[in-house]
């Protein structure tokens, strides 16, 4: 590999060419082959500049810095083209990699899904176990083949939930009143039924329906 200096208004010295063949070397190793490589040195008044130009055969790679000192410069034009090369490094390898998670993927999928019919064929084992061993004959006299069932077992009569019982007093007047009273005192009280006797002691019931009417109801 050949690398080739320039310089503009200012003149390439040794101390150049090491820093730029001991840095290019370091990016060749991470690339691995590298086919031409540019370095280019700018001097104005009171500025320095290096560019640093990598040319593989699918990557090209520019590193650029200024600095008040041209090795400054040049040292840190070939750290950013280092950085560029590690990263494009690690995407072809990202590249290469994921065919291969995929196909790993899709083999612990299968895995999965044997295991799996494996478990099935042993619970149907488990509950028919003269039927899988011996068969069902057919016309032919062949054996059909088992078929992997699984068994759930359901309770023989389900559950019935107790009601639930909450002793009232605010339901129930505690003397007598009139009709008027007790739809006064209903509602106060926020009662959806109301006990009460009325002034002649007959038992009486309030009831609030769903649309908002009170109902009366006349025990016997």
């Amino acid at each position: 590999m050949q690398i080739e200096y320039t310089g503009r208004q200012i003149t390439v010295t040794k101390a150049h060419h090491a820093i730029g063949d001991e840095g290019i070397e370091r990016i060749g190793k991470i690339l691995g082959r590298i086919t031409t490589a540019h370095i280019v040195l700018t001097a104005e008044k009171y500025r320095q500049t290096a560019e640093v130009t990598i040319n593989t055969r699918l990557q090209s790679i520019v590193g650029l810095c200024e600095s008040t000192s041209m090795e400054t410069a040049l040292r840190e034009a070939i750290a950013k083209a280092e950085t560029q090369a590690i990263r494009h490094k690690d995407r072809v390898r990202a590249k290469k990699r994921k065919p291969k998670e995929e196909k790993n993927s899709e083999d612990s999928e299968l895995a999965r899904t044997r295991r799996t019919g494996r478990a099935m064929a042993i619970d149907a084992s488990a509950a028919y176990p003269d039927e899988i061993r011996n068969g069902a004959a057919n016309g032919n006299g062949r054996t059909k083949p088992a078929v992997p069932v699984t068994v759930h077992s359901f309770p023989a009569k389900a559950p019935i939930a107790e009601p639930h019982v909450v002793r009232s007093i605010d339901s129930v007047a505690l003397r007598p009143m009139s009709l008027e009273e007790a739809v006064k005192e209903a509602e106060f009280r926020d009662r959806e039924v109301f006990v009460f006797r009325d002034n002649q002691g007959q038992l009486k019931v309030l009831h609030r329906k769903r649309d908002g009417k009170m109902e009366l109801i006349e025990v016997p």
